[in-house]
């Protein structure tokens, strides 16, 4: 019975190691300047992670101690975090599915178009009284103004690899025709009728392209990005906390077999 609680104590102990990774994608999303300024997925990532540390060392106290209700409420509360976790896998999965860049001649880096994304995303940032305080989050950062400190040819911005982000809001759109200054500085549109992103272009540093919906799609092709990875981290905990969880389930039925087996054995003693 001791070996088998042991067991028990180490295997969840590999199961708090695992909270490591959610909890860190949940940080790292945080840190990301648009998923900051979005917050969306971050704190159900990190919240989830912290549970599954919890519920882990309740099984490692429960094991170690042998105190049979706390394991009880490990594989109960776990079994439910690891439907969570894989509830929230899918679900990134299914929102991230849809929407990319699409490419315009001459120029190496791409452009968004926001009807791309999964309705659920879209609806994240239409809301103008969402979008107000989304854009002034972003305006409040440098993205734009390191465009013009690396690029001052056209033909170097042209072929530049630059984010979805600043690809969406630091530039207007090509379609409009604007001739290029420097990265967020456009005069003369040609056509500036071709969208309605054309007419919200600003060359107030403040504005640039900040109203507009290629901005939009530019953050929720970001976030898309960053969401792949994090969803690649958590693909790989899930996957090993549900092998986990099944030899923390098998070592319980051992234990139980054992202590059952010792009674037994106590019991035709006495007879």
């Amino acid at each position: 019975m001791a070996l088998s609680n042991n067991v028990i104590g180490a295997i969840n102990f590999v199961a708090m190691l695992l909270s490591i990774p959610v909890i860190g994608a949940g940080i790292w999303l945080a840190t990301e300047p648009d998923n900051s300024c979005v917050k969306i997925l971050q704190w159900p990532v990190i919240i989830l992670g912290v549970l599954i540390l919890v519920v882990a060392l309740a099984g490692f106290v429960g094991g170690f101690w042998r105190i049979p209700w706390l394991l009880i409420f490990y594989l109960v509360a776990m079994l439910l975090l690891i439907i969570l976790l894989a509830c929230l896998v899918v679900f990134i999965y299914m929102v991230s599915s849809r929407g990319g860049g699409h490419p315009v001649p001459s120029r190496t880096y791409l452009e968004y178009n926001l009807d791309g994304f999964s309705g659920w995303l879209r609806r994240r940032v239409r809301s103008t009284y969402k979008w107000e305080r989304i854009r002034s989050c972003l305006s409040s950062s440098n993205m734009c103004a390191e465009l013009n400190q690396s690029y001052r040819a056209a033909q170097d911005f042209f072929n530049a690899r630059i984010t979805p982000l600043q690809s969406g809001c630091c530039k207007p759109p090509t379609e409009c025709g604007y001739t290029f200054v420097n990265p967020t500085y456009w005069i003369s549109p040609i056509n500036n009728a071709a969208d309605m992103d054309c007419l919200q272009w600003s060359n107030e540093q403040t504005q640039l392209c900040y109203s507009c919906d290629s901005c939009k799609a530019g953050l929720l092709a970001n976030i898309k990005r960053e969401w792949i990875k994090a969803d690649i981290i958590l693909i790989f905990a899930l996957a090993a906390l549900i092998v986990v969880y099944l030899m923390g389930c098998c070592a319980f039925r051992n234990a139980k077999t054992e202590d059952l087996f010792r009674k037994y054995k106590q019991g035709n003693a006495y007879t």
